[in-house]
């Protein structure tokens, strides 16, 4: 069974910034391509970067520019590096494997307030 565990969230104000990460433990060998998702209250989980295992990514055009994403695929860990973070950046944050995601983990909760 895999396991996804989020962590690095926190209350920060706008422009600051987290790193988030994502362990993957138990039986698998390797993770191929993440994706990093979040949800905000009310309203349905969206996509928002995605890592191959070669380093390739993908960001949504609302973190375009300010999020990074990076992997170290020796700890199975994938982290997000999110700058001038916004208040409409206020969401939990999870990551999972595409395709073939695994069940959801607990995420991790930025709250980007003044």
């Amino acid at each position: 069974q895999v396991q996804l565990v989020e962590s690095g969230g926190g209350t920060v104000q706008p422009g600051e910034s987290l790193t988030l990460s994502c362990a993957v433990s138990g039986s698998i060998f390797s993770i191929q391509t993440m994706a990093w998702y979040r949800q905000a209250p009310g309203k349905q989980r969206e996509r928002v970067a995605l890592i191959t295992r070669a380093g390739g990514t993908n960001y949504a055009d609302f973190v375009k520019g300010r999020f990074t994403s990076s992997r170290d695929n020796a700890k199975n860990t994938v982290y997000l590096q999110m700058n001038s973070l916004k208040a409409e950046d206020t969401a939990v944050y999870y990551c999972n494997q595409i395709p073939n995601g695994f069940a959801w983990g607990q995420g991790t909760q930025v709250t980007v307030s003044s």
